[in-house]
């Protein structure tokens, strides 16, 4: 009985022993991964300070090519008035014709109003069609430092 009390026990004590060796084992693979994951954290985040960094350079280059909101009122006022300029002797010359021609048909009256849109519609194509009108630049701002 003794003989088979040993024999257990030798056991026991091997398993136990073979039980904590790869507890250990695991614990080494554990800890390698945990340097690894922060050794590939701190790549990512130098990788996206980077890229941060490169577009906010980026909007302060392009800054200065975007129309602020006060030279765009300005820009809209001016083409307005040079539309409005554009068209107010045509307007002069309607308003010259209603008053001379009450015996014109309503068809002439048609070809009048079809001769003031079409003027219009190219002014406006004229004068709008060399103007992009861009948003305001919207600034970013990212921390680059880490928390």
């Amino acid at each position: 009985m003794s003989r088979w009390r040993d024999r257990f026990d030798k056991e026991r004590d091997r398993r136990y022993a073979e039980v904590q060796s790869e507890r250990e084992k695991a614990l080494k693979i554990k800890e390698e991964a945990d340097r690894m994951a922060l050794g590939l954290a701190r790549e990512i985040q130098i990788y996206k300070d980077e890229k941060a960094n490169d577009l906010r350079s980026q909007i302060e280059s392009e800054r200065g090519s975007y129309l602020t909101r006060e030279e765009y009122i300005i820009q809209h006022t001016a083409l307005i008035d040079k539309l409005e300029t554009a068209v107010r002797p045509l307007n002069e010359f309607m308003s010259q014709q209603r008053g001379r021609s009450s015996g014109i048909g309503a068809s002439s009256n048609a070809v009048y109003l079809a001769l003031i849109l079409a003027v219009s519609i190219i002014t406006v194509v004229i004068l709008y069609g060399h103007h992009t009108i861009t948003p305001p630049a919207v600034t970013v701002t990212v921390p680059t430092g880490r928390t």
